[in-house]
């Protein structure tokens, strides 16, 4: 075997039609293209999403959405949820490690939902109104 006598198999490589070649190869003169117009002329393309010069689909609908970046780390929480906490005290740090929020979370508030089993001392986190009478019924503190 050589290589100048390789060749693929029989059928697998089809062969592609010679445009322009005469009236009888039956893709002669136009080359199939048709007759005058944009897709007939060499370069004749268009962008994605072009039709016609009438306003693309993509420029006719209104934009929306939107995500705010500030809200990725600012979290709420429930007076209910600090029953979860073992100590008194309440910081960022002590909600961290007791996984009631996440890592990366900078701004906490607490909301008045549900009731304190026992008093707590809550210190540099924003209390809702309702939450600052809650905390203050059950014995504990505020400070801020």
């Amino acid at each position: 075997m050589y290589l100048n006598t390789l060749s693929p198999a029989l059928g697998s490589k089809k062969q592609s039609k010679r445009l322009g070649r005469g009236i009888g190869s039956g893709k002669g003169k136009t080359c199939g293209r048709g007759h005058k117009g944009q897709k007939a002329r060499a370069g004749g393309f268009h962008k994605l999403g072009f039709e016609g010069g009438q306003v693309p689909l993509q420029r006719r609908l209104p934009k929306f959405g939107f995500h705010s970046q500030k809200a990725l780390f600012r979290e709420e929480l429930w007076l209910s949820d600090l029953n979860r906490i073992e100590g008194q005290q309440v910081d960022m740090a002590v909600l961290k490690t007791a996984g009631l929020i996440k890592a990366n979370t900078k701004q906490v508030k607490i909301i008045a939902s549900g009731t304190l089993a026992r008093p707590f001392v809550i210190r540099g986190i924003p209390l809702t109104a309702g939450a600052k009478k809650a905390v203050e019924a059950a014995g504990g503190s505020v400070e801020e």
